[in-house]
């Protein structure tokens, strides 16, 4: 382990900080402690208060934790490990290198040792790997004052209070969850059991991806939602903040995959230059082989562009579209198959209903084209020749055809993805332009022969 950097300067500015900071709301400490290296936040940390420096370890937006923490001595470190949430310090603990790891988990208490173990057992994404261990239950034989007692003793060593989670008495199966505003408002006397809602209890399963976590809360309006195991036993709660962060590396990382990229293990400032590099090198090298296929394609139709020249003046017209109007199709269902507005099933249903949208989308696109070379001939900006109708039919009918490809295309690619098993995000915008690029000129060449053939052909 490395240790902080002792210097008088570093020290004193440290200090200095930690009395500037104390006072200051946790995500203004945060966003302070973020600008500076992890010699300086691991200082800072120790010369905080100590409540208000667990308060900042619990911080999901503090970037260093973990690099700031294997500064501090190892015992100071398993200390402020066993007061923060078994959530975030999950998280935390899976970015320390070995044999650190090992070190502090054998110094932290008996308690957080356990809820770590179970909680990085639970595969990245799901519900368990993200939901905290800390959560107030009681059973249905209590009074509403015996469960108000019981907060205000438990209520510092949890997380968070949004529910209480009554138990039955004899199995410990999930029976209910009441909201504080229910309990506080209920007779003191009555049993907690029959305050709660008469209806099946909301849960999830630790496997259950965060992503049907997040729909859960956002459909049902909770703050919280429990997580059971098989025999309906709460192991756990996932927040609202908790699937709210979570959602938000989801995000970045679906944004990142449609741009046509590897995703980012860390934020963009702190990436190294290799990694940069290694994150973008295999897709655009993937996109350039891809685009290679486009000039193969045009070099199979090099005689007909040799006898009609002009034809290549929409080649980039053309290909943009089809890739526009794919890229649009995809970044739709890749959204509704993420909200689980869609299924896999549905992918007929969806292609019935790009189908006409395609040829709509087409239809208006290939008359702005076709207008566009006919007001160019007309206002004398350019001569396409004696065959200039023809040609302006050619681009039309192209665009109808190449849009409508590639509406289909790009809305089907997602559910291809998926049911192979990968990310349907994996389906980005370059790749889907890419793969009408070539599809398209195949297209534009094959409905040029019809037309143009006999004339310019």
């Amino acid at each position: 382990m490395n240790a902080i950097a002792e210097t008088p300067a570093r020290d004193l500015f440290a200090t200095t900080l930690a009395r500037t900071l104390a006072q200051e709301h946790v995500a203004d400490i945060v966003e302070t402690l973020n600008e500076q290296d992890a010699d300086t936040l691991a200082a800072v940390l120790l010369a905080l208060p100590f409540g208000r420096a667990v308060e900042v370890l619990d911080q999901p937006e503090l970037d260093e934790a973990a690099e700031a923490l294997a500064l501090i001595p190892e015992e100071r470190a398993a200390i402020f490990l066993s007061e923060m949430s078994a959530d975030r310090v999950a998280d935390v603990v899976q970015r320390l290198g070995e044999p650190l790891r090992q070190r502090l988990l054998a110094r932290v208490d008996h308690g957080t040792r356990s809820a770590l173990t179970q909680l990085l057992a639970y595969p990245e994404g799901s519900a368990g790997s993200i939901m905290t261990t800390e959560f107030v239950s009681v059973p249905t034989t209590w009074t509403v004052a015996q469960t108000l007692d019981h907060i205000r003793h438990v209520e510092r060593s949890r997380e968070t209070v949004y529910a209480i989670y009554v138990l039955g008495s004899v199995t410990g199966k999930l029976v209910q969850a009441v909201t504080l505003r229910r309990l506080i408002s209920a007779d003191p006397r009555a049993p907690v059991a029959s305050i709660v809602p008469e209806r099946r209890p909301i849960h999830v399963l630790p496997q259950t991806d965060r992503e049907e976590v997040a729909r859960l809360i956002s459909k049902y309006n909770l703050l919280a939602v429990p997580v059971v195991d098989a025999a309906d036993h709460v192991i756990g709660i996932v927040t609202v903040d908790d699937v709210i962060d979570a959602m938000i590396a989801e995000t970045t990382e679906d944004v990142q995959k449609l741009g046509g990229m590897e995703a980012l293990d860390e934020p963009y400032p702190d990436i190294g230059f290799g990694a940069m590099i290694r994150k973008r090198a295999g897709w655009l090298s993937i996109l350039l082989v891809g685009e290679m296929l486009t000039a193969s394609v045009m070099q199979h139709f090099e005689g007909e562009l040799e006898k009609a020249i002009v034809l290549t003046l929409f080649i980039p017209l053309i290909m943009s579209s089809g890739g526009n109007s794919g890229s649009q199709a995809t970044s739709l269902i890749i959204r509704a198959l993420a909200l689980r507005e869609i299924s896999l099933k549905d992918w007929w249903r969806v292609a019935l209903r790009e189908l006409p949208t395609g040829l709509t989308l087409g239809a208006i696109l290939g008359v702005i084209g076709l207008a566009r070379v006919v007001l160019w001939q007309q206002a004398g900006f350019y001569d396409y020749g004696e065959h200039w109708l023809l040609i302006a039919a050619t681009v039309g009918a192209t665009l109808v055809g190449i849009v409508t490809f590639g509406s289909l295309t790009g809305s089907m690619l997602p559910f291809a993805l998926k049911r192979l098993g990968f990310d349907p995000a994996s389906a980005s915008a370059p790749f889907v332009a890419t793969l009408v690029d070539v599809t398209g000129l195949v297209i534009y060449f094959g409905i040029a022969a019809v037309i143009l053939g006999g004339t310019l052909l």
